[in-house]
C-alpha cells in the first residue's frame, strides 16, 4: 500500500510539472522515449550524424590524398544520408522505405571501411608487429565504425514508431 501511495504522489509531482511550458516537453520526451516513439528523432539525428561525418571523412580522406577510389564513398554517402534524414523526419513513407536503404548502404561502407583501414594497418612497415605505432600513425581503427553508428541509427529510426 506504502508503494502505491509512493507511486501516486510521484505520478501527481509528474502532472504538476507537466503544467508548465518546459517541463511538459521533457515529460512528452520522456513518454516518448518509454514507448519508443523515436523515428522522427532519431531520423534528424540520422541526417545530422551523416553530415558532420561525412565532413570528417572528407577532411581526413583528403589528407591521405584520395588515394584509393574506395575513399570516395563514404563522402558520397553522406549527403544521401542527410537526404533519406530529413525525408524520415519530414515523411512516414519515406522513414519506412528510403531511410532503411540510405542507412544500410552507409553500414555496409561503415563495414567496408573498418576492413580497408584494418588492412591499411597490416601494410604499414612492421604491420601487426609494430601493432601500437602503426594504429596511431596508420588510417583511424575504429573511425569507420562511427559511419556504421550513423547507419544503425537510420536503421533503427525505421523500426521505431513516430512521435505524436
Amino acid at each position: 500500500m506504502a508503494r502505491l501511495t509512493r507511486d501516486a504522489r510521484t505520478l501527481a509531482r509528474v502532472c504538476r510539472l507537466a503544467r508548465r511550458p518546459a517541463a511538459r516537453r521533457v515529460a512528452r520526451l520522456a513518454r516518448d522515449v518509454r514507448y519508443g516513439r523515436l523515428e522522427r528523432s532519431l531520423s534528424l539525428a540520422t541526417a545530422l550524424g551523416s553530415a558532420i561525418t561525412a565532413a570528417e571523412i572528407y577532411l581526413e580522406h583528403d589528407r591521405a590524398g584520395f588515394g584509393n577510389r574506395v575513399m570516395w564513398w563514404p563522402v558520397a554517402l553522406g549527403p544521401v544520408g542527410v537526404a533519406a534524414g530529413v525525408a524520415g523526419f519530414a515523411d512516414r513513407r519515406a522513414a519506412h522505405t528510403a531511410l532503411p536503404v540510405a542507412s544500410a548502404a552507409i553500414v555496409a561502407n561503415g563495414l567496408q571501411g573498418t576492413y580497408l583501414h584494418v588492412r591499411g594497418i597490416a601494410a604499414k612497415p612492421g604491420g601487426w608487429r609494430m601493432a601500437r605505432y602503426n594504429i596511431e600513425l596508420g588510417p583511424p581503427l575504429f573511425a569507420p565504425l562511427l559511419m556504421c553508428m550513423v547507419g544503425g541509427m537510420g536503421l533503427l529510426a525505421s523500426v521505431l514508431r513516430r512521435e505524436r
